[in-house]
């Protein structure tokens, strides 16, 4: 399949950085999917998918859920001990619920897509609001320098799995054994001709943003927060 990591060409194949055996975690891992990922080249979720139990990991492709079509997620969503991470000022961080928590957390929501698409998911599905929604209080730069992030603070999508599976299972294992594979694929693309990918807030604020600033008011306040660190 397309989507297999030992489908790569065998000088570049990632397999030798790959676990041995799928990595041994209670955790249910739910991955909501943006549309527009799945013809990706460099994507993080197969890697992910690659180092992890097939019971364990669930991805559900789409934009829009209900719960009469999808009873599945909406049972999911339902259940006390499910959460789903996206950050914002209703976010608990990750680590001090697991630490004040004394019910089992069985499964972990995240949204794969670009910032605006997670956005857009997160909040026009009204199921997204009933888990609880927590974030994950890191200052770690992402590791995924071939794609540009909205900030020098954005994860990609396995390394949001990695922190906090390890938070999860109590387990800092998990995250390094996660985080190979990608690093791997990044040091092949950059060995093959591709650039670091520098963050927009970095471009911005160093006046190196190759685009002319936009002219909708909407994305050019965006635009402003990023240059002034500003959350958004």
């Amino acid at each position: 399949p397309k989507d297999d990591p030992s489908c790569r060409p065998q000088k570049v194949c990632l397999c030798p950085f790959l676990p041995v055996h799928p990595l041994h975690i209670s955790t249910n891992l739910y991955i909501i999917q943006h549309p527009a990922e799945e013809n990706k080249v460099l994507r993080t979720v197969p890697l992910l998918a690659a180092c992890l139990p097939q019971d364990k990991v669930k991805v559900k492709i789409g934009r829009r859920f209900s719960e009469e079509r999808d009873p599945e997620l909406s049972a999911i969503c339902r259940n006390p001990g499910t959460l789903i991470l996206y950050p914002g000022a209703e976010a608990i961080n990750l680590e001090e619920l697991i630490s004040n928590s004394p019910n089992h957390l069985s499964t972990i929501i995240i949204i794969d897509g670009t910032w605006s698409q997670a956005k857009d998911i997160f909040y026009k599905n009204s199921l997204f609001r009933l888990p609880r929604q927590v974030q994950l209080k890191t200052s770690v730069s992402s590791q995924y320098v071939i794609r540009t992030q909205p900030t020098n603070r954005c994860l990609s999508t396995l390394e949001c799995a990695a922190v906090a599976l390890s938070i999860l299972e109590k387990n800092d294992h998990i995250q390094e054994t996660l985080l190979r594979p990608l690093q791997a694929l990044c040091s092949f693309q950059l060995q093959h001709g591709a650039q670091i990918r520098l963050s927009k807030e970095h471009l911005l604020k160093n006046g190196l943003y190759p685009k002319p600033m936009p002219k909708n008011k909407r994305k050019l306040r965006k635009m402003e927060l990023l240059m002034n660190s500003v959350k958004i």
